[in-house]
């Protein structure tokens, strides 16, 4: 009963969260620095806003650096200032400060371009807020930009998280739930890598709103499972889970692109920021397993105490409802989103 309740109570938090809740939203600061000559740099400073407030964010050049040719615009949900700096010496070897970083609780991709077409891309974040410009950047440092990146979009992408307990939820044993977890990592990974290169072009609104309609479909899933009637994704979880991958993967691309890809390394950001995501997720998992595993423990005493996966098994029906119901939320939120 009292799992109950807090099932109920996680429904109204996340339902009154579903405004604010962007689906698989990455948005972190962006700077790019590109060497234009020896001593000028273009300059393009992207911040987090909501309406005509931004976050109170700040590029910090050195002290012999001048701007010239301002200019600023909103766009979406972000402001993004573009100028020209003039520096007395190189920048090369000498440190960026993002000022206020520390105060807030986002990320800054910062991307650095030099005139002979080296690049750099660094992740900082609140309790690192500088960098320092180098004459060479190793494929590793790539790889963890990335690979943090991929962890905290997934860990901060709510309606994917609850389609992963969803299905977890229906499958029911643990070889069902690797087969079905692999198969939706494969699918999400193909059609984020063609969105993400421009090989497919799809409106993000709508697949949003199927993102969510998915996540209604698995939970109706659980139910009839649970009431004898079972059906295509109880029979076959991977196929479905393949199949709803796909659009989930379109939807991570919606993020990254928000991001971009250093070109120099495009292969390596890709891959890594997959494995992020795949890290973050089996994070997820273990995590409420961990859950499940002590509620196990607050049963009564063997032999009336089920196996974690019988704990899950008596769970899937409340678990549905609530998540079925945030979902469904989602759906109508979205899809009056795009119509209007």
């Amino acid at each position: 009963m009292i799992v109950i309740r807090l099932l109920l109570a996680l429904t109204t938090l996340l339902c009154a969260l579903g405004g604010t809740a962007q689906a698989h939203e990455v948005r972190p600061g962006y700077l790019e620095l590109r060497q234009l000559d020896a001593g000028s740099w273009d300059v393009l400073w992207k911040v987090p806003a909501r309406g005509e407030r931004r976050l109170a964010l700040n590029v910090q050049l050195p002290d012999d650096c001048s701007n010239t040719e301002a200019g600023t615009r909103l766009i979406g949900g972000a402001q993004i200032e573009r100028w020209r700096t003039q520096c007395a010496q190189d920048l090369v070897g000498r440190e960026i400060v993002i000022s206020g970083l520390a105060a807030t609780r986002t990320d800054v991709l910062a991307r650095v371009t030099l005139l002979d077409g080296t690049m750099q891309t660094t992740r900082l974040v609140p309790s690192d807020n500088a960098f320092t410009v180098r004459a060479t950047q190793r494929w590793t440092g790539v790889a963890g930009t990335y690979l943090a990146l991929g962890v905290e979009h997934i860990l901060l992408g709510i309606d994917h998280l609850l389609f992963v307990l969803a299905l977890l939820f229906l499958v029911g044993n643990w070889p069902r739930l690797i087969g079905t977890v692999t198969a939706f990592t494969v699918a999400h990974s193909i059609t984020l890598a063609a969105a993400t290169l421009g090989w497919l072009r799809v409106p993000q609104s709508p697949v949003e709103a199927v993102i969510a309609l998915s996540i209604v479909f698995i939970s109706v899933e659980i139910l009839h499972a649970r009431q004898g009637r079972i059906g295509l994704g109880a029979k076959m979880p991977w196929l479905v889970a393949f199949l709803f991958g796909l659009l989930h993967g379109i939807g991570f691309a919606g993020a990254l692109q928000e991001i971009g890809l250093p070109q120099h390394a495009i292969p390596v950001a890709l891959a890594f920021f997959n494995i992020g995501v795949e890290l973050g997720q089996l994070l997820f998992i273990a995590v409420v397993f961990g859950f499940l595993a002590g509620l196990r423990v607050l049963t009564p005493a063997p032999p009336a105490r089920p196996s974690t996966w019988g704990v899950a098994e008596r769970l899937s029906v409340p678990a549905a409802y609530a998540v079925g119901t945030v979902a469904m939320f989602w759906v109508f939120e979205r899809a009056q989103g795009f119509w209007v």
